[in-house]
């Protein structure tokens, strides 16, 4: 009994010491500190050296209390069989033999060669384009005596470059060519973040060229090498330096790629054995209160692992296999959102590679903007962009208008943030935000699913901007349903 005190008294101080340090490297960072306060070569050498440590005994902490929790992960692979099994066995009686060809999962990659010319363009783009115009502008800014014509003129071009190689030309693929989901999403997502990525480097490298001396201005732009390595980073703020870890675990990286295609099949399972059917009977229902009702309720299980297998593979397993192939220090990816009891916290610590950036870029520059005056407005702000960036990609990916996400981030997302603010404390405010959580997904599920099969039931030869913008799921009834999409 003394051992198990002693060593819980123990675990509880280093776990206390340990967390308050990552916090406060974290919201600091090398970076930050030495724009504060002026540290020589060697002090910022020990201070890399330390997030480097920090972030290292983090992964190891994370991992080590996965182990304590890994019948978690045990019970989602059980789950995943039984989905296999059930697939399996609900084919053989209806084919007479085993169907094993994911016809599902080929659909939704389609036309993959196309979405790699078109990504090599876009990074391409990304890693030339913003580099020479900082280093010109870096470059003629000191010594001209046109300096705001130099930056209006750099300026446009970036926003001209964005606008068009990285803003036209992903989406004109995606709408010209009838791209796949899946295949949608790889470039939609790799757009905003070449275009966040790009923005950042930019907003990083600008002052220091303003606060410099003329001679000294031009020699302040990053390497390219360190640009190069900043775009494969899992991070989306730049930093000439990065904590970074000592060696590489191969073993490590092909384990998180391995689960992330793990997880390739379970949203397949998911998919086939729990919304294919459920919403392919009910597109062919009148829409009504009751089957909208029920159709929320019956989304909320698939809603759920969706949720789960995205935070998994993505902010888990893609971002860590990447960390440690670039030996990336800084894996603070997330944080532990599911013991949150407000929003306000879930909303911080569910997606902290983001959450970053929104804080950096738009939270933090319009209060500097409107000098402090405006904080409610700037947190507004910050809603709207990740709202319309969420549903701009929704749209373009399914290829329909149905602003679900941008309402429920914009009324519900802002009305839970301050009702359910930091204040709100105990395990009944967890168990709330969980309810409302698993709620949301139902309704994502439901309604995204109801629209994508009402677009193919009843499709319109020449719809009018009208049409566009009104749910088909609407007004889609079974007596003008034409042939089923197989997908």
């Amino acid at each position: 009994h003394l051992k198990a005190d002693l060593m819980r008294q123990f675990d509880t101080q280093v776990n206390e010491f340990m967390d308050s340090l990552i916090e406060e490297s974290a919201s600091l960072g090398s970076s930050h500190v030495s724009t504060v306060f002026p540290l020589s070569d060697k002090e910022k050498s020990k201070l890399s050296t330390l997030h480097s440590l920090l972030f290292y005994c983090h992964s190891n902490l994370l991992e080590f209390t996965v182990n304590h929790i890994r019948t978690i992960y045990h019970m989602f692979i059980a789950l995943l069989i039984l989905f296999i099994f059930s697939t399996l066995v609900v084919d053989f009686i209806d084919e007479g033999r085993l169907v094993l060809e994911f016809d599902l999962l080929v659909y939704a990659f389609g036309q993959f060669p196309l979405v790699v010319v078109t990504w090599m363009c876009m990074f391409l783009s990304t890693l030339v384009v913003p580099y020479v115009l900082l280093s010109v502008w870096a470059g003629v800014y000191p010594t001209s005596n046109h300096r705001a014509l130099w930056t209006v003129l750099a300026g446009s071009l970036l926003l001209l470059y964005q606008g068009l190689c990285l803003g036209f030309l992903p989406t004109y693929v995606v709408l010209k060519n009838g791209l796949p989901p899946a295949s949608c999403f790889i470039l939609i997502l790799e757009q905003v973040r070449l275009i966040m990525k790009a923005h950042s480097f930019i907003r990083e490298n600008v002052p220091r060229v303003l606060s410099l001396e003329p001679n000294k201005a031009s020699k302040t732009v990053p390497q390219f090498t360190q640009y190069i390595y900043f775009l494969f980073a899992p991070t989306l703020i730049y930093r000439d330096k990065y904590p970074r870890n000592p060696c590489i675990r191969w073993g490590y990286v092909a384990t998180k790629f391995s689960q992330v295609l793990g997880c390739l099949f379970y949203a397949y399972y998911i998919f086939v054995r729990l919304c294919i059917p459920q919403f392919r009977s009910i597109s062919m229902q009148l829409f009504d209160l009751r089957a909208m009702v029920l159709c929320v309720f019956n989304s909320i299980l698939p809603g759920v692992l969706v949720l789960f297998l995205a935070f998994f593979a993505f902010l888990h397993c893609w971002l860590n296999a990447f960390a440690e192939m670039l030996r990336f220090g800084d894996r603070m990816f997330y944080k532990d959102w599911w013991n949150s009891t407000s929003f306000a916290n879930y909303y911080r610590t569910w997606n902290v590679v983001v959450h970053d950036w929104l804080y950096y870029y738009v939270y933090r520059d319009f209060l500097w903007m409107t000098q402090k005056r405006f904080r409610a407005a700037a947190m507004l702000v910050v809603f709207t962009v990740s709202a319309v960036v969420h549903e701009y990609v929704l749209a373009i990916c399914f290829g329909f208008f149905y602003p679900v996400m941008f309402c429920l981030f914009m009324c519900f997302g802002m009305v839970f943030n301050f009702v359910l603010n930091d204040r709100r404390k105990g395990p009944i405010w967890n168990v709330i935000m969980w309810t409302l959580l698993f709620l949301g997904q139902g309704v994502l599920i439901c309604l995204y699913s109801q629209e994508w099969y009402a677009q193919r039931f009843c499709p319109i030869q020449e719809p009018s901007f009208l049409d566009l913008l009104k749910p088909r799921s609407w007004t889609c009834t079974p007596q003008t349903n034409t042939a089923v999409d197989a997908h």
